[in-house]
């Protein structure tokens, strides 16, 4: 689905957050787009979202980052927000092996409701916190190669690889549409996207409430 965008952007791309609730989604999306980590971060309500515009490749991409719940009983209402996404950050607490385990269920509910073609990143959040670590590096980078994920650990607090986690999502997609776009191009002679393009994002801003503030409720 594509639709006119802002002059000011030239793709925009709509990436959900997944995973346990308290591995630090919340976190990660604060330190993304705000640069703040919040101690007293409550437990994200439903879905949220938050924006950045960077750069990929000379283009300006504003990155639409979408926060799910990760209790149980808002996985029902947040799953249609999986429709539209063209990444995902799948996110998993180093210190609590159960997030961890529960890493290949969200890989189901994701593949289910996801574009097959959607790029997917592990990351295992609380780096920080290696004294407490539950899951080995090498536990996560096996699964990861098993499920053919991006993966790296990340540190929203220190606010370690955070960006390069968004910054891979994004170059990984832009350089998949760039294919698409090449290939249904013949004779073209251009390997871009044409530009003001937005890549499939569904137009449900408007049924949730704006941005929440860090340490709201």
């Amino acid at each position: 689905m594509a639709y006119k965008v802002d002059h000011e952007y030239d793709y925009l791309f709509k990436i959900v957050l997944i995973g346990d609730s308290g591995v630090g989604k919340s976190n990660i999306l604060s330190r993304f787009t705000r640069n703040e980590f919040c101690l007293e971060s409550k437990s994200t309500i439903g879905v949220e979202f938050a924006t950045r515009t960077l750069q990929v490749e000379g283009k300006t991409v504003k990155a639409q980052i979408w926060d799910t719940a990760g209790q149980e009983r808002y996985r029902a209402i947040t799953s249609a927000y999986y429709r539209g996404a063209v990444g995902a950050l799948l996110v998993y607490d180093i210190t609590k092996r159960q997030t961890f385990d529960n890493v290949q269920r969200w890989l189901r509910e994701l593949r289910d409701h996801a574009d097959s073609n959607i790029v997917i990143m592990m990351a295992g959040n609380k780096s920080d916190l290696n004294h407490l670590r539950a899951v080995s590096l090498e536990d996560a980078q096996n699964l990861a190669e098993k499920e053919e994920l991006s993966f790296l650990e990340t540190s929203a607090l220190e606010a370690f690889n955070v960006e390069k986690a968004f910054q891979t999502i994004l170059d990984d997609i832009y350089h998949i549409i760039s294919k698409k776009a090449l290939a249904t191009q013949e004779g073209a002679g251009t390997s871009s996207i044409p530009q003001g393009t937005t890549i499939n994002v569904s137009n449900m801003s408007s049924n949730i409430g704006n941005q929440k503030s860090c340490c709201s409720n």
